[in-house]
Formats: C-alpha cells, structure tokens, sequence
C-alpha cells in the first residue's frame, strides 16, 4: 500500500501566530509531501512495499543500504506525528495521566519545559526533541536528522521538530523562541495521554 499524506488536524492559518500559515504551507506541503513521494519511490518494488511504516523502519534501521528509505520513511512518520502533537490552543501545564507522570519524574512542569527546551535547543543541526516512554519511564531524548524513537525500542510521545523548516520563516534563527512558543501555547496534552495509555 503507498504511503499517504495524511491531512492536517487543523486548517494550515489555524497555529498563528506561533507557526504561521506559510511555515505550514512549506513545511507540511512541501517538505512532507516530498519525504511522501521520495519514500513511494524508494519501496517501489520492493518487499517494503506492503509494509507499514514502523515496520519499514524497524527493518531498515541501522541498514548503510537501506538508509535513503529509512531517512524518507522515517521522516514522513515523524512528521505525521508531529503534527498530531499540536493543536491551536494548547501549551501550558498539562493535565490527565501525563501530569501526573511528569511531577513524578521531573518534581513539576518547569523543569520538565527546560529539560525539553534544553534538549531542542542542543540538538546540532536538524532533528527532533521527544517525550519517550521507555518501558514505561519518562524521558527526554533528542535525535538527529531522521532518526526516530521507534528505531530504538521507545514509544514515542510528544515530539518538537527542530530542523530549520520548522521555524526559520517566522524566527529566523531563533530556534529557543520557536521552542518556548509552541510548548506554552500549541502542545496537544490530549493526544499525549491517548499515547500515553
């Protein structure tokens, strides 16, 4: 089955002013939909062709030969994920299930915000910021360009996008800004607690 495109939750206007409706234009009609094809491209053919998308990356992580389809695959994932992780009118303290597990392990929502914020703001180059589930415990972890949780045995919770697509038309390159908008005013707790349970 090809690899789709999913829709956006929300109109491409909906997130501004913190990610304006050109960021999204670019970043998700653009940028995604050309990890889209490219990754049609690449499993055309191949067993990887009936195959869902964790399955692909399961298999064709660590792979030097399979890597253009694990960058591709693996991008359209995380990004169709990413957009899940937000919603206009979100941010701020969370609340449900995943309140309770950050005060446990970070002693509050502050310091889990700067351990994110941290984590996104030190990734060198492009990549990802993430809330993970490790068997159960709650981490932080950053992973660069492509790389995704699900390559590493870890449910993926929340993730912030810090490659510069991401940000750069509406904060140049005042990628901590981008961070500290998003958490406090786009993060979907929500669809966090549905991963959660």
């Amino acid at each position: 089955m090809a690899i789709q495109l999913p829709d956006l939750p929300y109109a491409k206007d909906a997130l501004a002013p913190v990610i304006g409706a050109n960021t999204i234009e670019f970043h998700y009609g653009k940028h995604h939909r050309a990890y889209v094809d490219n990754a049609n491209k690449l499993i055309a053919g191949t067993p990887f062709e009936k195959e869902s998308l964790e399955v692909i990356i399961q298999k064709a992580a660590g792979d030097a030969a399979k890597a253009g389809i694990f960058n591709n695959v693996a991008q359209v994932w995380n990004h169709s994920f990413y957009w899940q992780c937000l919603k206009p009118g979100g941010g701020g303290a969370p609340t449900g299930a995943i309140a309770a597990k950050i005060d446990a392990v970070w002693g509050g929502y502050d310091k889990f915000v700067e351990e994110l914020k941290t984590a996104g703001t030190t990734q060198f180059g492009s990549g990802w910021a993430w809330l993970v589930s490790d068997r159960g415990q709650l981490k932080i972890i950053k992973t660069a360009n492509a790389d995704t949780p699900l390559a590493h045995g870890l449910k993926p919770l929340l993730t912030l996008d810090v490659w510069e697509h991401a940000y750069y038309l509406d904060y140049q390159n005042r990628r901590p800004d981008y961070l500290a908008a998003v958490i406090d005013k786009l993060i979907n707790w929500d669809f966090i607690n549905r991963c959660l349970a």
